[in-house]
Formats: C-alpha cells, sequence, structure tokens
C-alpha cells in the first residue's frame, strides 16, 4: 500500500490521526482482522482510545458484534479513557441487534460518571419509539432538558413521527406547535420548513401544508422536494404537480432524484397511467435513471395491483445491470404484493432473490415471509428454526403471529 510505502522511507511522521486514518482504510479495505492486526504494529504512545474508537466503529458499521465487544472489552482492559462516543457506538449496535443490552452499557456510563450527549438521547429516544415506548420517550427528553441539551428539529421530528404511529396526534400536534413556535428564531429556517411540511402531511392538515410552504419565499430544489413528497403524502396531486412544474421552470438543472419524487407520488396513490406518462417524459429528457427510479416504477406497478409486471421488471434492470444493486425496498415492495395475495410460492421466491442479492436477513423479510402463509393460510412449519439459521431474532409480533396459526 502507499501509506505502508511511505511509512517505511520514514516519508511521514505519523502521529495520532493518522494511525487512526490509516487503520480506517485497512478495516474498510481489508476487513476487521487486518485492522486489529494493524494495531499492535503501532507505537505504544498511540494505541490510545482513538485509535480503539474507529476500529469499534468500523465493527459497528460491519454489524459484528462479537468483534464490537472484543474491541470494547479491550478498552476497558487497557485503561483507556471510556468516551461518550465509545459508548454511543455499542448503544447504536445494541439498538439494532441486541436491545436488551442498551442499559448495560447506560449502568457503565453512570459508573464510570460519562455524561450522554445529544446523540445518546436521540438513540434513545429512537429505541423507546420503535419499542412503543411512549412514556419512556418522555422520561428521556425530560432527562435531556434536565441536562440542558434543547431537542434538535431533527429530534423534534423523530419524537412527534413517533407520537402519531402510537396514535397520540395531540401530543405530536404541541410538539410540532413548538417546532412552529422556534421557526421565528432557528437559524436553520429550511430544515424546521421541510419538517413541518412532513408532519403537517402525515397529520393529515393541507391548509397548515399550504401555509408553512407560502413562508419558503425563495425555495431551493430540496425546498420543492419536501412540498412534492408533503402533497404526495396528502393525495393532492394537482398541488404536488405544480409544484414540480414550478421547480422545472427554474434554471437549475434537475437530477433524476428530483423526477423520481413526483414518480414516487404517482406510486402511492395508485396512478399507474400519470406513472407512465411521466417516465415517457423522463425518458426524453435524457434524465438517467437507476436503483432509485427502479424502485419508484416497481412501487408503481405493485400498487395498481401489476405485481408480476413489477417482478418481470426488477429482474430485467437486475440482469441488464450486474453492477448496480437494486434497493432493498424494491424486493420488499414484491414480497409484500405477494404476500398478501397469500402466494407462497413468488414471496419464497423473492425472498431467496434478496439473499442472492447481498442483502442480509432481517425481522422484515420473515414477517412478509409468514404475512403469505397467513393469508394462504397453510402452516409455517420449522419458521423459527429458519430464523435462527439466519441469525435473525424473531420480533414480538412474529412470535404472536406464529402462536396464531
Amino acid at each position: 500500500m502507499f501509506v505502508e510505502w511511505m511509512v517505511r522511507g520514514k516519508l511521514l511522521n505519523f502521529e495520532e490521526l493518522d494511525y487512526a486514518c490509516h487503520l480506517d482504510l485497512i478495516a474498510r479495505s481489508h476487513g476487521i482482522e487486518n485492522a486489529q492486526k494493524y494495531i499492535k504494529k503501532v507505537p505504544l504512545p498511540f494505541r490510545n482510545e482513538v485509535l480503539y474508537e474507529t476500529l469499534l466503529v468500523n465493527c459497528v458499521l460491519a454489524g459484528d458484534i462479537q468483534k464490537a465487544e472484543e474491541v470494547f472489552k479491550e478498552i476497558k482492559d487497557q485503561c483507556l479513557r471510556l468516551t461518550v462516543s465509545i459508548c454511543n457506538q455499542m448503544i447504536l449496535l445494541y439498538k439494532r441487534v441486541a436491545p436488551g443490552k442498551v442499559a448495560d452499557v447506560l449502568m457503565l456510563m453512570e459508573k464510570e460518571n460519562v455524561k450522554p450527549s445529544a446523540f445518546t438521547y436521540n438513540l434513545l429516544i429512537d429505541l423507546k419509539g420503535r419499542s412503543n415506548d411512549l412514556a419512556g420517550i418522555e422520561v428521556v427528553l425530560n432527562e435531556m432538558k434536565a441536562c440542558g441539551i434543547k431537542p434538535s428539529t431533527a429530534t423534534q421530528t423523530m419524537v412527534a413521527r413517533f407520537y402519531m404511529h402510537g396514535g397520540l396526534a395531540e401530543k405530536a400536534e404541541r410538539v410540532v406547535e413548538e417546532m412552529e413556535v422556534q421557526l421565528l428564531e432557528s437559524k436553520d429556517r429550511r430544515h424546521v420548513i421541510r419538517s413541518l411540511l412532513h408532519l403537517y402531511a402525515v397529520l393529515n392538515k393541507p391548509d397548515d401544508v399550504a401555509r408553512i410552504w407560502k413562508l419558503c419565499t425563495e425555495p431551493n430544489l430540496d425546498d420543492f422536494l419536501s412540498a412534492i413528497k408533503a402533497w404526495g403524502q396528502l393525495g393532492r396531486i394537482e398541488q404536488a404537480e405544480e409544484t414540480f412544474e414550478t421547480m422545472a421552470n427554474t434554471p437549475a438543472k434537475l437530477s433524476s432524484k428530483y423526477y423520481n419524487a413526483m414518480l414516487n407520488v404517482y406510486a402511492q396513490n395508485k396512478l399507474l397511467a400519470k406513472g407512465k406518462q411521466f417516465v415517457e417524459r423522463m425518458c426524453r429528457n435524457r434524465c438517467p435513471h437507476g436503483p432509485l427510479t427502479w424502485d419508484a416504477l416497481i412501487n408503481l406497478y405493485v400498487n395498481s395491483g401489476e405485481v408480476e409486471k413489477a417482478d418481470s421488471f426488477l429482474l430485467k434492470v437486475a440482469e441488464e445491470n450486474p453492477g448496480r444493486r437494486p434497493l432493498f425496498t424494491s424486493y420488499f415492495f414484491l414480497m409484500k404484493g405477494y404476500a398478501k395475495r397469500g402466494d407462497i410460492h413468488n414471496t419464497e421466491k423473492i425472498f431467496d432473490r434478496v439473499k442472492k442479492a447481498g442483502y442480509s436477513g432481517r425481522p422484515v423479510h420473515y414477517r412478509l415471509l409468514l404475512e403469505a402463509y397467513i393469508n394462504a393460510k397453510v402452516p409455517a412449519h420449522g419458521f423459527l428454526e429458519r430464523m435462527r439459521g439466519d441469525n435473525v431474532r424473531p420480533t414480538k409480533k412474529i412470535l404472536r403471529d406464529l402462536r396464531s396459526t
């Protein structure tokens, strides 16, 4: 490697961050084990928490709980300084793969007097929200405020969405009202406006969406994008189309990202004919297409009841573009379409294609697969054993549905 050649030739005097960057490069290019071997070559004065945290981050990115726990144990065994960012990495990992272990990290932080950061609280709110523990969200928010940390727009948006999902519309509205008050003093008005457009759309308040959109007097492309998505969420196709045309008439060159947003509006609202016409327009405008466009088209076909057409389209683009992997959601839409029909054969077929595409097993795969068996009124024999074979933990809903079959 070029960096190793520079080190051997003493062309570069490495400092703390140089070693950390080199380790990060090795971990990403050659794997965690090679990065662990590299640490042993680093001079002792530089084998500090920065170096080990870099390794830990890569373990978490890879979702390797065993390696991450090994690195975390090394940090403690070597009496290196336990930082909040190191603890956050472990919380981030456990939140995904072992939620029960998050409490252990929090207890260790309290014991070592490591103060939580805003990111720590965001992780905990997300964890509580995903488990539908709405009372727990409020406890975390109160702790956060007691520590003098003001919830950001992103945090407030997350909280409001969890309240909506949990059926607490009034609480969600109070959070949104707080965000509007803060809009007057916010340094990043655009970010707040985009969040408010989204939240008012989910709350089914078209008048408020229109009111907030008027506050955006000099919209940029991403502001237009937020408005198009909000109108689409509300099923206000005419307003979404008007917003898109206004955006298309700006001097800015539109990438496929902005066309895909409008295509997704047609998909969400099952407007197959309009969607097809829009795809023709994209082709006329020579708009490049890729996984995001494929995803929108598959969603359009599935929502319009043309699941087989979506299936053959995905198969075709995957074969014609071997270097470009379709999005996970493209397979999700297909599985959902077949599962809804109780079509076990085709749901299993897509399930197999998901794995062949390189996506690791997730609970959502199995939830849709189980849905196909339930809708077909066929027993799902050996289902838990299949999940264990893929090292996937069953969710409470999957266990509940299995008991009812």
